[in-house]
């Protein structure tokens, strides 16, 4: 049952999910790994923003005409003043009531973009969660003539451009039952193939595992060496300048 081993779980070490698996890559993974954040809708605040906007618009436009009107009328009539000022702010109102519009879309395109961020972190971590061990998964199809056909895949990590890792998908074996076979023979060999296939990736799963969990001691232990030999560095120059420091000064004289 066992294809031919590919890729050492050695050659994934430090690698990350590619941004593929996202996409175009998608389709490589198994079934069992989840379907990665969706876009969340329109958020309703951005709604609200912008019928808040449409509606300052029309506020703006129409109580501008009728306050520009209004002035005009009454400046020509009284000739006060207090209208000519009630003119000039219809007329701001009329000639800017388009800046509403601006306003809520760039405050809406803002709330969208925060919550775009969301769905990157989301989409990151979901990544993130995803390990370079291979899946041996199990499904069956059922033929026009009553045949049944048990397919087993495998979903095995290759390494990938830049430090990351994908998924290919294999189909490794592919049995055909005659429908003359009984029922319960064909339910009892495809539960045997599955029990089959989910030990094969419990063993891939230890055995990346068992390589990460020491590869990533070797890194701690390489850090602490460092920071230790840092540290030595400082402590040697330190004494080295206080030494340096008394052979300058004068000899002590009796």
């Amino acid at each position: 049952m066992n294809p031919e081993e590919g890729v050492s779980p050695l050659d994934l070490l430090g690698r990350e999910p590619d941004q593929r698996l996202l996409g175009t890559d998608l389709a490589q993974l198994p079934p069992s790994v989840a379907e990665p954040p969706a876009p969340l809708p329109e958020s309703p605040a951005r709604r609200q923003v912008v019928r808040a906007g449409a509606a300052m618009t029309g506020v703006s436009l129409i109580g501008g005409l009728a306050l520009a009107l209004l002035g005009l009328v009454e400046l020509i009539a009284s000739g006060n003043a207090v209208w000519l000022v009630a003119l000039v702010i219809g007329i701001v109102l009329v000639s800017t009531h388009w800046g509403w519009v601006h306003v809520a879309e760039l405050t809406g395109n803002k709330i969208e973009s925060r919550r775009g961020a969301s769905l990157e972190q989301r989409q990151r971590q979901w990544l993130l969660e995803i390990e370079p061990y291979p899946r041996w998964e199990v499904s069956t199809s059922a033929g026009e003539d009553g045949s049944i056909t048990i397919v087993t895949v495998c979903h095995r990590p290759v390494p990938s451009a830049e430090g990351t890792f994908t998924f290919v998908r294999e189909e490794v074996t592919r049995e055909w039952h005659s429908p003359e076979e009984p029922a319960a023979d064909v339910a009892e060999r495809a539960e045997l193939v599955r029990r089959q296939a989910a030990a094969e990736t419990a063993r891939a799963r230890g055995e990346f595992e068992a390589a990460r969990d020491a590869y990533e001691q070797q890194l701690m232990l390489r850090d602490d060496e460092q920071q230790r030999r840092a540290a030595l560095k400082a402590a040697s120059e330190a004494l080295s300048e206080r030494i340096n420091t008394h052979l300058r000064d004068p000899p002590l004289t009796e």
